[in-house]
């Protein structure tokens, strides 16, 4: 257990938006009276005491992370040549962003989410995804620069397309999770009053700089208290999903890859939302166990993603025939990066003719490794379904972990 961790406090403050007419005159009486909204102790500089089990789970998870981003960050190769970060972290970085809104009930499968990464998504489920992945690929270029600032920045990429009003704004109203949409009365959780965020944040980015914790603690409660302070009206869940990944990659455990730790919390949401329930009543040791539970959980579904991928690329070549420096030699990376493309990405992408880009195209679909999504005669968009079917079945685990003990 934490030893010695703040609850949060409470406080009143009076409800004047009334329950619109034609309710009982008890849910009238109930939403009529003062609420109470939580009030946050400032972390930036408690001292952070857990039990030895609870550290060594999160030194294990940390080092699984280091591990698995030196050991893939060359996994699938062409690294260099297609840029700095590689397929390989475009491609967890998508799982990620699929994983984390998915826990908010958002949901889209690989092949829509591909689509929707090119302009060419049939579902707003899917645009919402794919400004995840942006939000998330944000958080990492923001690593070294972390600040209140940043977290509007992440929120703002978020949100920019479905709420151009809010995004990248503090909340300026009461929101509150759970019960009914009259009031905050009934509610499961009732963050802090608007007028306190900006305190609560800047006393979290102070924590977040700090250089004296275990990584993985100092992340799990970085993010349990985001969640707490709730800053935002929307989009909350997946901006302290983001803020992980920033801190993972400012404090050096990554460096190439983003790890889909998400996808180890969407197959059990009431563990996770429970530990974030017991950090607000005083205990930080369950939101750290479980970060670090589902970063291993994520690790061993990341490294079965690879193993199929590379398997995938070698059975690729052997169905792929043409001459030695073919730009269709270089697409496996491309694939990966891009399981839907068009011609222009595909010329982008190597840096070739668009003519010599729709030979690679056509070359692949011969071998039945690219199909063509739609009938349609010009901007026409391509899949590869072996890609795809590796990313649903990711998801799929991710959805249905193994159950070990």
């Amino acid at each position: 257990m934490g030893k010695d961790w703040p609850a949060v406090g409470w406080e009143e403050h009076p409800w004047t938006r009334l329950p619109p007419y034609g309710v009982s005159r008890a849910r009238l009486r109930r939403h009529s009276a003062p609420y109470r909204a939580a009030v946050l102790p400032p972390i930036a500089d408690l001292p952070v005491r857990l039990d030895a089990s609870v550290l060594a789970d999160a030194e294990e998870a940390t080092a699984a992370i280091a591990r698995f981003d030196a050991g893939l960050s060359h996994a699938f190769g062409d690294t260099e040549a297609l840029g700095e970060l590689g397929p390989l972290s475009t491609l967890l970085l998508r799982t990620e962003s699929a994983s984390s809104s998915r826990i908010e009930h958002v949901d889209t499968d690989a092949g829509q989410l591909a689509l929707a990464e090119i302009g060419a998504a049939t579902t707003d489920d899917a645009r919402l995804v794919a400004r995840n992945v942006e939000a998330v690929r944000a958080a990492v270029a923001l690593a070294d620069s972390l600040d209140a600032d940043g977290l509007l920045t992440l929120h703002r990429t978020l949100l920019a397309d479905t709420d151009p009003q809010g995004a990248g704004r503090w909340r300026t109203e009461q929101v509150w999770v759970g019960g009914s949409s009259y009031g905050p009365h009934d509610a499961e959780f009732v963050p802090p009053h608007h007028s306190r965020v900006p305190a609560a944040v800047e006393d979290l980015v102070r924590f977040v700089r700090r250089d004296d914790l275990p990584v993985m603690v100092q992340v799990a409660i970085a993010h349990a208290q985001f969640e707490t302070i709730h800053p935002f009206a929307d989009g909350n869940g997946r901006t302290g999903r983001a803020l992980v990944h920033a801190m993972l990659r400012g404090k050096g455990v990554t460096e190439r890859v983003s790890v889909p730790i998400s996808s180890g919390l969407v197959g059990d949401t009431r563990r996770y939302f429970a530990a974030l329930g017991a950090y607000r009543d005083g205990d930080p040791a369950p939101v750290v166990t479980e970060l670090a539970a589902a970063t291993l959980r994520a690790v061993e579904n990341g490294r079965q993603l690879v193993a199929d991928l590379v398997a995938l690329r070698a059975s690729w070549a052997e169905r792929v025939v043409a001459r030695r420096h073919a730009a269709v030699h270089r697409m496996p990376a491309v694939l990966v990066r891009h399981p839907a493309l068009d011609n222009a990405l595909v010329a982008r992408e190597l840096g070739v003719s668009d003519v010599a880009a729709q030979a690679a195209i056509d070359r692949l679909v011969e071998a039945g490794v690219l199909v063509q999504v739609g009938t349609r005669a010009r901007n026409r968009v391509w899949q590869c379904p072996d890609v795809i079917d590796a990313l649903d079945a990711f998801a799929r685990r991710a959805a249905h972990p193994p159950r070990h003990g």
